[in-house]
């Protein structure tokens, strides 16, 4: 028995589920950060809303997948977006910005907290329901 989806709070196909969407949004990410400049998609929502729109959603899927340890996913979110942002340097065009990985840290932790938040706010309604 793989011990890491046991150890979930979701039933094993959900946690499954999430978990190969985490990884599937993280490697998409990846690939708009490395990639080549033309080939990353755009949104009008400026520079840093984009980066927002990117990393959001990672922190929310990561959240949810990992949802036992969500401390531990935030620092390696923030660690690993530590690692992408240099290696942009390496990109043709794709320069390397502090403030890049302070928004898309911030953000990645804000999908984590917003998940945590909301399993609190349910774990609180379903205690206050039981009777």
């Amino acid at each position: 028995m793989n011990h890491a989806v046991a150890d979930s709070c979701y039933g094993r196909w959900v946690t499954t589920i999430l978990r190969r969407i985490a990884w599937l949004l993280a490697a998409a990410v990846i690939f708009a950060t490395l990639g080549p400049a033309g080939l990353r998609p755009h949104a009008p929502l400026g520079h840093d809303g984009e980066h927002a729109f990117a990393f959001v959603p990672i922190g929310l899927a990561f959240g949810l997948a990992y949802a036992r340890n969500r401390t531990t996913v935030a620092a390696i979110a923030v660690a690993m977006i530590g690692v992408l942002e240099p290696l942009q340097l390496g990109a043709p065009g794709r320069p390397a910005r502090l403030e890049d990985f302070v928004v898309n840290a911030l953000t990645a932790t804000a999908g984590c907290l917003i998940v945590a938040a909301l399993d609190r706010l349910r774990l609180r309604r379903a205690t206050v329901s039981m009777p």
